[in-house]
């Protein structure tokens, strides 16, 4: 059903700076391997074989990081990104401008072709895979799919808030969409994680889209169109989500993912030392 997923990768990465100056945020690492290996892994692991990365300027390195290397490296992570890279076919644009996450959307429509298709933020880490929870649910709705989570009240003014009625256990139809809203003007503290499916109405919606929160196309506003015309769901994702363009979250992926890598049995004991749980 979904054969083609989307990763936007063109942000300024500006909440991350200076670490961002020179470097994409999408390649920050995490453990042993950038963010957006991750990402590409997700899509990889639940049988997208399509991938198109977006890109913009001072990105060429992730473009580098999906080459293959030609080295005799006997390496454990090495040969299974080898072997992805052999069964996957990796697209790119660039996005002319940074001018909003729905802009960079609308770049994806030829590569799309009609279909529906996967759209995942670049600097977003999902564990189980969130995606695939997505791929199932859009074959029993056939409708667009994004993934939720519930927020602290602090998180909400960063991220797209759904008002939408729950019709099962954690699976919302959702009524109104707004882009990160003040506390006091939230219809809820349901956000929109960066993980979605989309069909490939979404285009029409952002044609002629104008520019909304921060003086950017929003994808939260044709959603927001479009669930207005036709049923837009919402899932709840009940597993961990890791924003790697925040300093917090970002060391908090690389602690909890290095307590679970093989390699690294030995940081239990280096964390206790310095007192953190």
């Amino acid at each position: 059903m979904i054969r083609k997923a989307v990763i936007p990768a063109a942000g300024l990465g500006t909440r991350m700076l200076p670490i961002t100056k020179a470097q994409p945020k999408e390649m920050l690492p995490v453990v042993n391997k950038p963010v957006i290996q991750y990402v590409v892994e997700e899509a990889y692991y639940s049988g997208i074989k399509e991938i198109l990365i977006i890109t913009g300027k001072g990105k060429r390195a992730i473009e580098d990081h999906f080459d293959r290397t030609g080295l005799p490296v006997k390496d454990e992570e090495m040969e299974k990104l080898e072997r992805m890279l052999d069964e996957i076919s990796i697209f790119y644009v660039r996005q002319k401008e940074p001018k909003g996450l729905g802009d960079a959307v609308k770049y994806a429509k030829s590569f799309v072709n009609g279909e529906p298709f996967a759209l995942m933020l670049g600097d977003n880490i999902t564990i189980p895979p969130c995606i695939k929870e997505l791929m199932k649910l859009f074959e029993q709705y056939r409708a667009p799919i994004v993934a939720l989570e519930k927020l602290p009240q602090e998180r909400i003014p960063l991220h797209g808030i759904i008002d939408g009625e729950e019709i099962t256990n954690g699976i919302y139809k959702i009524r109104d969409l707004i882009e990160k809203p003040r506390v006091e003007e939230a219809p809820s503290n349901i956000g929109i994680i960066g993980r979605y499916i989309l069909t490939p109405d979404v285009f029409k919606y952002l044609e002629g889209l104008k520019p909304g929160f921060s003086g950017e196309i929003q994808l939260t506003d044709a959603l927001k169109s479009m669930s207005k015309e036709n049923i837009v769901y919402g899932m709840l994702f009940r597993g961990k989500r890791y924003d790697i363009g925040s300093k917090i979250e970002w060391l908090k992926a690389n602690i909890e993912l290095a307590l679970e890598n093989k390699e690294l049995k030995k940081i239990k004991e280096f964390l206790k030392t310095i007192q953190l749980k």
